[in-house]
């Protein structure tokens, strides 16, 4: 019975046929049943049967690896390989993913397998509620590899230290390709930081601009003669200026399908369902993409810190979930923003911004991330104890500004860079919360949320839990600098322009206590010279009251209370 099995595997390498009659191999009725069954769903269909004349090789895609041009898929051989495409509990529930990050992989994930099936290649795709699912992409790897006999496995790096050393702790024959999406490889990144104290990220994106020859004079000077016009994009968004209106998507069967499976198997996860809109295929991640440069990029520049009230979206492009999945490519992007420029559709600030984010920013945290794990997650520079409170989870509490930056994260599963810095972030840093657990509420929430790129940015940039390895100074600030870039504080049920009084703006005497609790360690910082020389100036008894209130908030936020 096993010989015969192993046979029907490797000839017509149908998933589906572990479902038939509770999973036993029968008689040929069964057998038509089974296929019937797989060819019915497009999620189970298989390319067209072949006889094996070699050992296969297995090609692993994972769920945020969503591209053709995939390094691991480079050497695939149709006639005799496979990919395998898995939905596996492990990965969608390590931390609790918001309901709508699940749709968006599990569904990208079987339009993927669709249009390799379309191109002629051999897919196996193994999905959540498959009976015979192991729950993680090492188990899969392991029963697959067995079943097709599978000669080498071909996976490229992964997004998560943790997901990475799995797979190499599985002892299967691997073999590792770099992740050529990226600009910059790791060993590229090492070779560059190695020798250095400390690291910065404007040095790095310079050499990525003369690497990508991005934005550059024929001469290699960057155009308009400066490397960053980071100064001309910090404006609020002034009365009168609208955003362009976000481009939706309706769910197709697929789509339709996954929302149900996610309903079904996630109902304790945080977040909302009822909004899903994101694009799940490449053909839609490119009409957001075309959206965006034809309407949104122009006012990106001006207006990218900017936050308005009931206004999730502005002038973002939206697309950060999508290309961290493989559904759009960087250089693509980059090279479309460039065009956008010397064809005069855009000011230099508003290209320069964009492209900054991704071959700067971008590629500057994975580098660390790459570099520093595992040991990196355990950062915590300033000994924070509190547990994250229960309103991140929520969205309910009284303050204007952190209501409105995760309510909308619980129904849309995003929020732009300055809501995750500045408000939800900056409150984390100022209450004293343990960064572990910030750093998964991020993971959880956000759409575009992977290891590689929310670890440092919440622990090193949010946190400066990394002691200042990823930025040179916490990236602090009291209520007036929400006020400034926003219209939150008008609607709040505190009073920006109080510091000690009971109505007065949380942010206030946090920002203040904060410095004062960790003046020991941020006083050599040259970087917060003025900020301190601030402080000191204040007279002692304004000092007492900040302090006071400060510890009254942080007392409150023992008690279990939302702020």
């Amino acid at each position: 019975m096993e010989k015969r099995y192993e046979n029907l595997v490797h000839e017509i390498t149908l998933v589906q046929v572990f479902m038939a009659a509770d999973h036993q191999i029968a008689g040929p009725d069964v057998l038509a049943a089974a296929l019937r069954h797989s060819f019915s769903d497009p999620c189970r269909r298989h390319a067209e049967p072949f006889p094996l004349t070699e050992s296969p090789h297995l090609h692993l895609v994972l769920g945020d690896q969503l591209s053709f041009d995939l390094a691991s898929l480079k050497d695939l051989n149709p006639e005799r390989d496979t990919v395998l495409l898995v939905e596996v509990m492990e990965e969608a529930s390590h931390v609790p993913h918001h309901p709508q990050k699940i749709v968006l992989i599990f569904s990208a994930m079987r339009h993927f397998a669709e249009a390799l099936r379309e191109r002629g290649i051999r897919v196996q795709y193994v999905m959540l509620d498959d009976p015979q699912n192991t729950g993680s992409v090492p188990g899969e790897l392991r029963r697959w590899q067995a079943l097709l006999q599978a000669k080498e496995l071909h996976v490229t790096e992964c997004g998560d230290w943790r997901l990475e050393q799995s797979i190499k702790d599985s002892g299967l024959p691997i073999q590792w390709y770099a992740d050529t999406r990226f600009l910059c490889s790791r060993e590229e990144f090492l070779s560059w930081a190695q020798g250095k104290k400390q690291l910065r990220m404007e040095f790095f994106y310079r050499e990525m601009r003369r690497k990508s020859r991005l934005l550059l004079n024929g001469d290699g000077t960057p155009v308009g003669g400066a490397w960053n016009f980071d100064a001309e994009n910090r404006k609020a968004l002034p009365k009168g200026v609208a955003a362009p209106y976000p481009m939706r998507f309706s769910a197709d069967g697929i789509t339709r399908d996954v929302l149900t499976l996610v309903a079904e198997r996630f109902a304790s996860h945080y977040g909302s369902l009822d909004d899903f809109d994101y694009p799940v295929t490449h053909v839609d991640a490119q009409a957001l993409w075309d959206y965006f440069l034809d309407f949104g990029l122009a006012g990106f520049g001006d207006y990218q810190d900017a936050m308005a009230t009931d206004e999730p979206f502005l002038f973002h492009a939206r697309i950060s979930a999508a290309l961290n999945i493989g559904l759009l490519d960087l250089r693509q992007i980059c090279s479309d923003v460039e065009s956008a420029y010397w064809s005069g559709r855009v000011a230099l600030n508003a290209a320069e911004g964009f492209i900054r984010q991704l071959i700067g920013w971008r590629e500057y945290v994975r580098g660390v991330y790459w570099l520093k794990m595992p040991e990196y997650a355990d950062g915590n520079l300033f000994g924070n104890s509190r547990p994250l409170p229960e309103f991140y989870w929520t969205g309910e509490t009284k303050m204007n500004c952190m209501s409105q930056a995760i309510g909308q994260s619980l129904k849309h599963a995003y929020a732009h860079h300055i809501q995750r810095l500045m408000v939800t972030g900056n409150f984390a840093l100022l209450a004293g919360i343990v960064p572990s657990q910030i750093c998964e509420w991020y993971l959880a929430i956000y759409m575009d949320a992977f290891d590689w790129v929310e670890l440092p940015n919440t622990l090193g940039m949010v946190m400066h839990a990394d002691g200042g390895y990823l930025g040179s100074k916490p990236y602090c600030a009291s209520g007036q600098y929400i006020k400034r870039m926003s219209d939150y504080c008008r609607d709040c049920a505190y009073k920006v322009t109080e510091s000690t009084t009971d109505d007065a703006c949380p942010f206030n005497a946090l920002y203040w206590h904060f410095l004062m609790r960790h003046g020991d360690l941020l006083r050599r910082n040259q970087r917060m010279g003025i900020i301190y020389k601030n402080l000191d100036r204040m007279a002692e008894p304004k000092q007492q009251a900040l302090w006071e209130r400060g510890e009254a908030l942080l007392a409150r936020l023992d008690a279990g209370e939302a702020l």
